[in-house]
């Protein structure tokens, strides 16, 4: 499921589980409509690789952010304590998005 929620300095999404955990925090958009064509573009490329980008942190945790096409940040994962955590997060990410009422 995603989640269109509008913050004090613009519009932002969230990803959320079948069980409602959140897998996916997006970053602030100037607009709605920013926001939906950026999803929009992502969309269109969600089996390419390169639109995830895996990271560990210094205590061992796995997360992921969400890239645009152009390669900018879009969103970051909460923490994982492992790959296979991650992975499936990324995966239930690409479903989420896939059905997602946006364009």
């Amino acid at each position: 499921m995603v989640e269109i929620k509008k913050e004090k300095d613009g519009f932002c999404f969230e990803v959320r589980s079948g069980q409602g955990h959140v897998l996916l925090q997006s970053v602030a958009f100037p607009s709605k409509e920013d926001l939906e064509t950026c999803v929009g573009e992502v969309r269109g490329r969600l089996g390419n690789p390169a639109c995830f980008e895996r990271m560990t942190d210094h205590n061992g945790k796995f997360r992921f952010s969400l890239r645009s096409p152009g390669g900018r940040i879009l969103g970051h994962s909460a923490l994982y304590r492992s790959e296979a955590g991650m992975e499936n997060g990324i995966k239930n990410t690409l479903t989420a998005l896939s059905r997602a009422g946006l364009p």
